[in-house]
């Protein structure tokens, strides 16, 4: 493999899974026959509450996983910078 492709594989990866989770059910049984009772009777609550769902699951794992980046990033420069 290309150097560039094994630096960013793992990253490249993940981005294919959230895209590919994008369909996965993120609703309790509960929530899930509320959003399937109020579509019957003609309401568009239940419509966003997938999405809604999922993207507040993304939020703290983007988060983590931008905070971990820079670190290592970091520590890696430091690494460099000491060695020179």
């Amino acid at each position: 493999m290309p150097r560039v492709m094994k630096k960013y594989q793992k990253s490249i990866l993940l981005i294919v899974f959230l895209f590919l989770a994008v369909g996965i059910s993120a609703q309790c049984p509960m929530c899930r026959a509320a959003a399937e009772t109020n579509l019957q009777q003609g309401g568009t609550e239940g419509k966003g509450l997938n999405k809604g769902i999922l993207y507040m699951l993304t939020l703290p794992y983007l988060l983590i996983g931008t905070i971990a980046f820079l670190w290592i990033k970091n520590k890696k420069e430091e690494s460099k910078a000491i060695e020179a």
